[in-house]
């Protein structure tokens, strides 16, 4: 065995018991619980990256932008909690009205209708996410800004030169 092939071969038992000793002391593990919303994100990014490459139609822009907001949405719920999702649950339908929006948005001609349900899907997502949000301590918010708002309101009121 030549002098290179023996240092060759003791690099790689070195990064070998490396791995191993990670591996038992769990850094495996927790780099899998914390970033495995990259297997939904890395192929929805890839998907955008090969149609703005020109190797591939419009249509992969759908899975694209679907994939992308969902592994945004897992990373979100992986890193503040699980419990999220009983509010960010009209992010699913979301996804959808993003995928094809972006579909209609680079697809020449235009195909018809695919505005329409992107519009449509992307409207009750948002207005269910809002009740969901509700549900929540957001509510508190919304009551002071209100209540900042109207005296903000009253307080101008003799102030204004506009009129309105």
């Amino acid at each position: 065995m030549t002098n290179k092939n023996q240092q060759a071969i003791g690099i790689f038992i070195i990064i070998a018991g490396i791995v191993i000793l990670l591996g038992k002391w769990g850094v495996f593990s927790f780099l899998g619980k914390a970033f495995w919303p990259l297997i939904i994100l890395v192929p929805g990014i890839l998907l955008h990256v090969l149609y703005f490459g020109r190797m591939a139609p419009a249509g992969v822009l759908v899975p694209g932008g679907m994939l992308t907001v969902y592994g945004v949405l897992f990373f979100i719920c992986n890193t503040w909690g699980w419990s999220l999702m009983s509010y960010l649950w009209p992010t699913f339908i979301l996804g959808v009205a993003t995928g094809l929006y972006e579909y209609y948005e680079f697809e020449q001609p235009k195909p018809r209708g695919v505005m329409t349900a992107s519009v449509l899907l992307g409207v009750i997502s948002i207005i269910l996410l809002g009740f969901t949000l509700l549900r929540t301590s957001i509510i508190y918010v919304i009551a002071v800004l209100l209540i900042a708002g109207g005296i903000w309101m009253i307080w101008n009121r003799g102030k204004s030169s506009r009129g309105w």
